[in-house]
């Protein structure tokens, strides 16, 4: 009888032991994925940020642009000084503009860190490099 009970124990190892793998192999696929996922959106984010970036940096060359190009078209000097007043207030527009946009990002960045955090992704790779087993 004894021996019956561990033939069935070892039967119930070998099947649980054979399933490991299958089941290792799903959730480290399922985790790869997840991990593809994450690295296309992040780089889509660091995309848009530098398309609207650089689009950005030309508005700026174009805007500035115009303003030395009605400064020297100025016949007198209220016409230079609008066209210095028109420049401060737009310039101070844009500036307020880039932080709104640069909080948007920072916001967007760290909640994509966030993501990757709570998947486990970082810290377990964290704590095999600091040889903390989990």
């Amino acid at each position: 009888m004894a021996q019956k009970e561990r033939e069935s124990e070892r039967q119930d190892k070998t099947s649980l032991l054979s399933q490991l793998p299958v089941d290792f192999a799903e959730t480290a696929n399922k985790q790869l994925e997840e991990l593809a996922d994450m690295r296309t959106e992040l780089l889509a984010r660091f995309e848009e940020a530098n398309k609207w970036w650089l689009d950005r940096v030309q508005a700026e060359a174009n805007f500035t642009s115009d303003v030395v190009s009605k400064l020297s078209s100025a016949r007198s000097i209220p016409d230079a000084m609008t066209a210095c007043q028109d420049w401060g207030a737009r310039r101070f527009e844009m500036m307020a503009e880039d932080a709104r946009h640069i909080l948007e990002d920072t916001q967007k960045f760290m909640q994509m860190g966030a993501h990757i955090l709570a998947s486990g992704f970082v810290s377990k790779s964290l704590g095999k490099g600091l040889g903390v087993s989990s």
